[in-house]
């Protein structure tokens, strides 16, 4: 166990935790937090498959530390949004499946977080929201692109002008979260569903966490000519060719 200012990391073979730990603050996300997160991003061991996180205190993450924001100006308020995009890109994008195990406040910066993870599980306690249009402020960590395409411009628009929460239940019929649990279950069906991917060949989760959303943004011939191209690669694995043989002699496989 890692542990920092704001957060504690944990590793198993295959497997790391990383949770925040800032509960006086409903683990809201300061530039700390944030430097301990892109931190354990950039250094996971090379065996690591898959990231459990969660927060500690009954919450995941409720948003932006508003008393770091207030004075800010223009340009520094540029460079800071960017830097979210950049961390948030690192946790969707940089290769290793990030499962989210959510409890109460998955707000604003959080659930911008939330959103940049691959598979969202909620328990009762959950409130997603998007208060910013309601303090004077616009969404600066991504939301724009991850929570719009998941709910629509237009479900968007209404979610931040008026400051409505959404539960649990809400979410998973949305899309913000793909499980809805009970209390304390979020973490332990986190950890079974961790050992599942883990489990997969690492090439074929590497291009399912990296093509299929960057094809959502593509046309429909673009979509499917890099479809072409992400499948002939991994076939070409030699994961590929265990899972095909395991198939045809009716065992599970064994990847790398």
């Amino acid at each position: 166990m890692l542990k920092g200012t704001y957060t504690e990391a944990r590793y198993d073979e295959q497997i790391a935790e990383l949770e925040l730990v800032r509960e006086d603050k409903r683990n809201a996300m300061s530039d700390g937090l944030m430097a301990e997160i892109e931190q354990f991003y950039s250094s996971l061991p090379k065996d690591v498959r898959v990231v459990i996180l969660h927060g500690r205190g009954g919450h995941f993450c409720s948003g932006l530390d508003l008393a770091e924001h207030v004075s800010r100006s223009a340009e520094e308020g540029v460079y800071h949004s960017r830097n979210w995009h950049r961390v948030m890109d690192m946790i969707q994008f940089g290769g290793v499946v990030t499962i989210s195990a959510m409890t109460g406040a998955v707000i604003g910066g959080g659930l911008e977080m939330a959103t940049a993870t691959h598979v969202r599980i909620a328990e009762p306690s959950v409130i997603f929201q998007l208060p910013e249009g309601r303090r004077g402020i616009f969404v600066g960590g991504g939301a724009t692109v991850r929570v719009g395409r998941i709910l629509g411009p237009d479900r968007m628009v209404e979610m931040m002008l008026t400051g409505r929460k959404y539960d649990a239940e809400e979410g998973l019929r949305l899309g913000l979260a793909h499980y809805s649990v009970g209390e304390g279950e979020a973490l332990p069906m986190a950890r079974k569903l961790a050992s599942r991917i883990a489990a997969n060949a690492p090439m074929s989760n590497y291009f399912m966490i990296n093509a299929l959303t960057r094809i959502g943004d593509m046309s429909r011939s673009d979509g499917l000519f890099t479809e072409s191209l992400a499948a002939a690669l991994v076939q070409t694995t030699p994961d590929a060719e265990e899972g095909l043989r395991a198939f045809l002699e009716k065992r599970s496989p064994v990847f790398r």
